[in-house]
């Protein structure tokens, strides 16, 4: 007797939950709108629930915040400026410490941000948690748009599903970049290999021959320099490949990180200085948005700053970005390992990253040639 499970043999509810995720993951691929993947999540579960309006909120690692990922019958950007936490989403993190779905009524705002009940006006709201192995990933929150009638068993059922699968989908995307991270480690033991079989055995070398007491003699002069130059070329060539991790590739820009870091470190004082507001060539946004993230998080763990002011600008077809915190300090700590590895990012894209005590204050200054396309 056959012990396979075909799609007749599942559950309803399961079968309309994998259905519907299945289908998702088939547009997304085929249509090109990997961005677009949580909304259209956000629309199935409107044709398999009675809710009318959902919202999915996950956290994103690269930008170290909650945001509203995608939805369906609201407008996302109306949550694009908000910060959520799970302080002032208390209902969100009640659902994700049962890991099951919750439904609450009436006087909301002290469950959920004060903004997400303001804009839709909810009276009566479900949770359903994304997580997978104890990691919290998010949550899906939703509203029949007026009508507080609760949900069957079966529709909690398919919502509870479908959070399952969109922390399994996030969860492998995970899981790709950090692949795309140990294939980039490779490459850098690759690099260093090479650096040190080609440029530092010509270099050691030359450093024996010049070591000793006697004249060089034409020939051995000759030898030294074909050496140096064959050095050099190697370690150009090496110089070409990354130097070290690459900044991650963003979808936000330097204003917005600017924003993010302002309210996560609200003591620091941090401010805007120059004409204009933030803004970076889109070329160096991922390596600008590590720098100032890099220089705010050393002014908060190793400095006594009041005020970290931030400057940005062109100038002579070079980018400029500085960051200075009046607590002076030792900022990144004796060996500067954050700040070095900014600055590594820094040469790959031909630019340097300068830092160090300056006038009774605390300067990183990032300095990057680039010509518009």
């Amino acid at each position: 007797m056959s012990s396979e499970t075909t799609a007749s043999q599942l559950p309803t509810t399961h079968a309309d939950a994998i259905e519907i995720f299945a289908s998702v993951l088939a547009q997304t691929e085929e249509e090109g709108f990997g961005d677009d993947f949580y909304s259209r999540l956000c629309e199935g579960i409107t044709r398999c629930t009675a809710l009318r309006r959902v919202v999915i909120f996950r956290y994103d690692s690269q930008r170290r915040r909650i945001l509203a990922a995608g939805s369906f019958g609201v407008e996302l950007a109306l949550f694009a400026d908000d910060f959520f936490t799970l302080e002032s989403a208390a209902f969100a993190r009640e659902a994700l410490e049962q890991d099951r779905v919750l439904e609450a009524s009436g006087d909301l705002e002290g469950r959920l941000p004060a903004g997400y009940v303001t804009k839709l006006q909810a009276r009566h709201v479900v949770c359903s948690p994304i997580s997978a192995r104890g990691l919290w990933l998010g949550a899906i929150l939703g509203d029949r748009g007026g009508d507080d009638t609760p949900l069957t068993d079966s529709e909690r059922e398919v919502l509870w599903i479908l959070g399952k699968m969109a922390a399994l989908a996030a969860v492998a995307r995970a899981a790709t970049r950090q692949h795309e991270r140990a294939a980039a480690l490779e490459q850098r033991i690759d690099l260093a290999r090479e650096v040190h079989e080609g440029v530092v055995q010509r270099l050691f070398g030359v450093s024996l021959a010049l070591s000793g007491d006697q004249p060089l003699d034409e020939e051995t002069r000759r030898r030294c320099a074909e050496e140096l130059q064959l050095a050099l070329s190697d370690l150009r060539t090496a110089i070409e490949r990354p130097l070290g991790r690459s900044a991650a590739a963003r979808t936000t820009t330097l204003e917005e990180e600017f924003e993010r870091l302002r309210h996560e470190y609200p003591g620091l004082g941090i401010v805007a200085e120059g004409a204009g507001t933030l803004s970076a060539p889109a070329a160096l946004e991922p390596l600008a948005q590590s720098v100032l993230a890099e220089a705010v998080r050393n002014a908060h763990k190793h400095a006594q700053a009041t005020k970290v002011a931030v400057r940005s600008e062109m100038r002579d077809g070079t980018f400029v970005l500085e960051v200075v915190n009046d607590g002076v300090g030792d900022s990144d700590g004796p060996n500067g390992m954050g700040l070095r590895l900014a600055g590594l990012e820094a040469l790959q894209a031909g630019g340097l990253l300068e830092f160090g005590a300056r006038d009774g204050s605390w300067q990183v200054r990032l300095v990057v040639p680039y010509e518009e396309p």
